[in-house]
């Protein structure tokens, strides 16, 4: 039984990761890729640490929230968002926030097999539809997939999205005993040990423009804190199957906004892929 504070946290979720990407795109203008992610986690650590502090529910993880911190902080957030910064440079904000939210062609598998979850067939039936508007979405057949750097990009956010899947698993095989929220600066940290080594050899003389600031701010301070705990609370509570699709609206959302915003073409793909997911989600969610 789906219970509607599960499928809220899900809503913000999916809303304020389909949205930054459009706004780390433009952030690229004036700033390099891994510094903007080391910005986006050591920003995100610092807000929930000061809001765990002024609660007074900052402390240590227990030895039983480890394997979950540590899949999140290395995973989710140090390896995806590595892997997917890098990629927004190479891949249109649009594509970038489909391919790399498809969670989908990773975590149903994973339940099955690793969880051994019973997926129903309307389930089955909602993650075709899913797929089917993924593909819609990504549209490859109108990629010049010989242009430089196009094929590494597609393929750092389908390898992005196993990460995230396997740190979704994770915390649900081996669920802390404190809310992710409790642990969220830990996982941040983590994923900045990442990061920082990552930014400081690839891109030494990169940074963080003045004009890229209020969008680092916007992403650091209010996404990475309350999105990702909303996404990882999400995947945790709810079945693979049902949250892998209902992350697809995040690509739709990204898709949107990124059309709105930076002047992505919106065609004839778009609206079909989006009531694709729409549909797979409703279908999801019933079955």
């Amino acid at each position: 039984m789906l219970r509607l504070a599960d499928l809220r946290l899900l809503l913000i979720a999916v809303t304020l990761f389909g949205g930054a990407w459009p706004i780390t795109k433009a952030a690229l203008a004036d700033a390099t890729p891994l510094w903007f992610a080391v910005s986006r986690t050591l920003l995100g650590a610092l807000v929930a640490g000061v809001a765990l502090l002024i609660l007074r529910r900052l402390r240590l993880p227990a030895r039983s929230d480890w394997p979950a911190v540590l899949a999140v902080g290395l995973l989710q957030l140090g390896g995806f968002f590595a892997l997917s910064h890098l990629a927004v440079a190479l891949v249109p904000a649009g594509r970038t926030a489909v391919l790399a939210n498809v969670t989908i062609y990773w975590l149903v598998p994973l339940s099955v097999l690793v969880l051994h979850e019973q997926i129903s067939p309307a389930r089955w039936l909602a993650a075709g539809l899913g797929l089917a508007g993924v593909a819609a979405l990504a549209g490859p057949w109108a990629v010049d997939w010989g242009e430089p750097g196009v094929l590494l990009g597609h393929g750092m956010l389908v390898l992005a999205a196993l990460l995230w899947s396997c740190a979704i698993i994770v915390t649900r095989r081996v669920p802390p005993r404190a809310t992710m929220l409790e642990n969220l600066p830990w996982c941040f940290l983590l994923g900045g040990t990442v990061l920082v080594p990552m930014a400081l050899l690839m891109e030494p003389g990169g940074g963080i423009g003045p004009g890229a600031w209020p969008h680092a701010l916007a992403v650091g301070c209010i996404v990475a804190p309350l999105g990702t705990w909303a996404v990882i609370e999400a995947g945790r509570r709810l079945p693979g199957a049902v949250s892998s699709v209902g992350f697809l609206l995040a690509p739709a959302i990204g898709v949107i906004v990124s059309t709105l915003w930076l002047g992505e073409p919106l065609g004839m793909d778009v609206i079909i892929g989006g009531l694709l997911i729409g549909s797979s989600v409703i279908v999801a969610t019933r079955g």
